[in-house]
């Protein structure tokens, strides 16, 4: 199996426009990675871009539903056009439901969230296996986002919390069946990130006692970063699990 450096490898982030997937995007582009930004929407991709300053040159924007096929399939696609071939899949897309009690939820507000948080993992990986499985030096990572969730519920989060459960089945299935063709598959579970998704925690957030509460965040540089150790592990090594987060959020113990 080839070395490559990180200046020669490609990454792909799905979710590039906001939160820990344009800080991560950012830190890979630091470390010398060409990095293909997904997202459904143009402008918050080229912000991103726009803020890694001179490194923004070693990118692609695609927009992408990557619940849909087809829109998958083009991504990879302008992927390996552009690039030749993919080292890193970072599966970190993801949206939530409204915090209403289970029985409230609609069918289209499931199933919205099982597209993108699970579908759209499960599609990014299987066309990131065709491509790694095939090229020269073989191989690649594909890093999912977990979350807390991935262990933990919070109130109000059955698509979400159920979703995030789901991932670390993929994460095992990926990291077994990758064996073959050196790809490693690894999980993020963050906790806490400061970022637009946590913004409503500087207000309180409703705990499982029922009480509001505020929680504790952490810099998103801190996932970014993990991420980008996690990416630049060789490939018979690999970080199966990763937890980062708030040193005093409310997970270990009870709250």
């Amino acid at each position: 199996m080839g070395k490559m450096s990180s200046a020669a490898k490609v990454a792909l982030v799905t979710g590039a426009g906001s939160g820990i997937g344009r800080s991560t995007t950012i830190a890979l582009l630091r470390v010398g990675y060409s990095v293909v930004l997904a997202g459904r929407r143009k402008e918050p991709l080229e912000t991103t871009v726009k803020e890694a300053g001179k490194e923004g040159i070693r990118t692609l924007i695609c927009t992408t539903d990557v619940g849909d096929p087809d829109s998958v399939q083009s991504l990879f696609a302008q992927t390996r056009e552009t690039f030749g071939r993919l080292d890193l899949l970072f599966n970190n897309a993801g949206i939530s439901a409204p915090a209403v009690s289970l029985e409230e939820l609609s069918y289209e507000q499931w199933k919205a969230v099982v597209d993108v948080n699970l579908t759209g993992a499960f599609l990014c990986t299987k066309e990131a296996f065709k491509i790694m499985k095939n090229q020269n030096p073989r191989g690649g990572r594909i890093i999912n986002n977990g979350s807390i969730s991935a262990h933990t519920p919070r109130p109000f989060s059955s698509p979400y919390t159920s979703t995030k459960h789901a991932i670390t089945g993929l994460t095992r299935s990926t990291s077994l069946d990758g064996r073959a063709y050196d790809i490693a598959c690894g999980q993020i579970d963050i906790g806490n990130a400061a970022t637009e998704m946590t913004a409503r925690m500087r207000d309180g957030i409703i705990q499982a006692n029922g009480e509001t509460a505020v929680e504790p965040t952490m810099d998103v540089e801190h996932a970014a970063n993990s991420v980008v150790h996690m990416a630049g592990l060789p490939l018979d090594a690999n970080v199966l699990f990763m937890t980062v987060m708030a040193t005093k959020m409310p997970f270990v113990g009870r709250g």
